[in-house]
């Protein structure tokens, strides 16, 4: 088999700063439509490191027809086996192709919603207890997303997916802090104008261990704080479905008026569970090479100048204790090509038009992770 450079270099990144895999280390390698000879060099890359990958391979047509079906007894069992897998895996790596990213548009909510509650617990432990990543495949179906050639796209997909993220972390590190001593956030721009406490929670730093790409720095708002409107000009996929135009109204923390492209389908999602309309996540993205949406959140949630707001789930790192079936990453980009915007911490502008104002914050701008190393 012939190597292939990009592979091999995508690989290393996974194994080696992503997951930091060390000698006898248990890897379970989950790979979604993802070409074998991929999954392949993640191997090679796996057993360098001295440690012993496992995989399971799926297929988007056989998900789409086993939720069609899935029982609640069913899923169970999935879970029971699932998990006592997870439970031998110090490592996670998760690559994610998509032929269709609509092919689980026609399976009902309450089929979803049987397998988001049912193996929530697979993913809270995933998340809290191993070393993951995450990352998309590029394939025709994201290059037409993305309005590029899929050559292009592919060119753009593993040249920001290797980017040097050693170059975020002295931008990150002063966010992190500032994020970690902010009480009152107020986000303004067209359309929003919301206002919530991040007091007590933290943040974490994102900077390629977790998802690839990267780019952002994470907190939450305090469950019952946030008040206000906002609205997404990302569009978004959730559950194979589209939806455009987002707008939310909260009180009390509480999601309690919410339309769009899909009203219908945007509130049965948001009526999962009690704490689907509860904020889960904020966080600001900067990764300059990521600009406009794709409909793919991996990438749209790190839009250089955007910032995501989640309904559902929290993190148990720097998170509120809300629970829900639901993690949905929302995305406003607030640069001047979108509508402009500014975010305030504690009655100081932080960024404005998608720009840092601060000194220390400036680093993370488009134009300083960009610049040439001298």
């Amino acid at each position: 088999m012939t190597n292939n450079p990009a592979y091999e270099a995508l690989a290393r990144v996974l194994t080696e700063h992503s997951t930091k895999l060390k000698k006898g280390d248990h890897v379970l390698l989950d790979a979604h439509d993802t070409p074998e000879s991929f999954v392949i060099a993640l191997l090679r890359a796996v057993r360098k490191c001295g440690a012993f990958p496992f995989v399971q391979l799926h297929s988007g047509k056989i998900a789409r027809e086993m939720a069609l079906g899935i029982s609640e007894q069913q899923a169970s069992t999935i879970l029971e086996l699932d998990l006592a897998r997870m439970k031998k895996m110090q490592a996670y790596i998760c690559v994610r192709g998509s032929k269709n990213i609509a092919e689980m548009a026609d399976v009902p909510q309450e089929k979803m919603n049987i397998l988001s509650e049912t193996l929530k617990p697979l993913s809270n432990y995933r998340v809290n207890k191993t070393r993951w990543v995450v990352l998309r495949w590029p394939t025709d179906s994201m290059a037409q997303q993305a309005h590029q050639s899929t050559e292009a796209f592919e060119e753009f997909f593993f040249r920001v997916c290797t980017l040097d993220y050693a170059r975020m972390q002295p931008g990150m590190k002063a966010l992190k802090d500032l994020m970690d001593r902010t009480d009152r956030v107020a986000i303004k721009g067209p359309g929003t104008d919301l206002r919530f406490s991040i007091k007590g929670i933290g943040s974490v730093m994102c900077g390629g261990e977790f998802n690839i790409p990267d780019g952002e720095v994470f907190s939450c708002p305090v469950k019952n704080s946030v008040e206000g409107e906002i609205t997404f000009n990302a569009p978004t996929i959730y559950r194979g479905i589209g939806f455009e135009n987002i707008h939310l109204v909260f009180a009390k923390g509480k999601i309690i008026k919410a339309t769009s492209s899909d009203t219908k389908a945007l509130n049965e999602i948001l009526d999962t569970d009690p704490g689907a309309r509860y904020i889960g996540e904020f966080s600001l993205g900067f990764n300059p090479h990521i600009l406009d949406p794709m409909r793919d959140i991996l990438f749209d949630e790190k839009i250089a100048g955007s910032f995501h707001f989640t309904p559902g789930q929290a993190y148990e790192i720097a998170g509120n204790k809300n629970k829900s079936a639901i993690h949905w990453d929302m995305v406003s980009i607030q640069r001047k090509d979108y509508g402009g915007g500014e975010i305030w911490f504690d009655d100081v502008l932080i960024r404005k038009d998608g720009l840092f104002t601060q000194p220390a914050l400036r680093k993370l701008n488009p134009d300083q992770l960009l610049k040439t190393r001298k």
